[in-house]
């Protein structure tokens, strides 16, 4: 479902993602970990064409993210770093034009928008500015314009930043509940997150993959946030 072939990035002399690769299949949810500055958002913005790599490529359901670009951003939801959204809009009047942006229309449209904000729970926010919504209900905003297509993959960076425990709890659950028929990317620095929802996790530090693995294997090391400074050290070797 998606594929990541060889990706790098560099600004400069520095080398933001050092030649990642990958593949996410239907039905896993892959936990993207690093410490902060390690390249996982910059993977995603390769991955999602935001941003044009130095070299390597992406493939979202078979189309290829530079050359075929259209059908592969059909084919994806993302939710990027921050929950970016036009802040005089309101969530109504954003869902609706990100619905109009892909393809949705007619009763097929009001449908979708009205299960998509039942799923998120934003019924309370819908018509105040984006600008006044709290860190938490900006994140679900952009949740739901991430999933409103009923997208094959999805592509989320830090999808429970800034929820309350509640919240958090909700978006898991509704992670798991799409990834029965999705390919799913989840990046967190979340450890627990990883145990919650994860069925696979890829751990990068300096651009490159140290650890890749179930959540299984990360418990086996020891306790997760021991294992991890230990990894993205260099500490302990990488599993594959």
């Amino acid at each position: 479902m998606l594929e990541i072939q060889n990706l790098s990035k560099h600004f400069g002399p520095l080398k933001a993602v050092d030649g990642i690769s990958l593949q996410v299949r239907r039905g896993e949810v892959l936990g993207f970990l690093g410490p902060n500055g390690a390249g996982k958002s910059t993977t995603m913005k390769m991955a999602t064409g935001f941003l044009t790599p130095t070299g390597g490529t992406a493939r979202i359901c078979g189309h290829d993210i530079q050359t075929d670009a259209i059908a592969a951003k059909r084919a994806f939801g993302y939710l990027p770093e921050g929950a970016p959204a036009y802040p005089d809009m309101t969530p109504a009047s954003f869902l609706e034009f990100i619905a109009g942006i892909r393809g949705l229309t007619g009763e097929r449209k009001s449908a979708r928008i009205a299960e998509v904000v039942k799923l998120v729970h934003i019924e309370g926010v819908l018509h105040q500015r984006i600008e006044t919504l709290s860190k938490g209900f900006k994140r679900r905003v952009g949740l739901a314009q991430a999933i409103l297509h009923d997208p094959e993959v999805l592509i989320l960076d830090e999808p429970t930043d800034g929820l309350d425990p509640n919240q958090k709890h909700e978006v898991r659950a509704l992670i798991q509940n799409m990834a029965r028929s999705k390919a799913i990317v989840l990046s967190t620095h979340i450890l627990e997150e990883v145990e919650a929802v994860c069925t696979r996790a890829i751990i990068i530090a300096k651009g490159r993959i140290l650890f890749d693995g179930t959540p299984s294997d990360l418990a086996a090391q020891g306790p997760l946030d021991e294992v991890f400074r230990r990894i993205t050290k260099g500490e302990s070797a990488a599993l594959s």
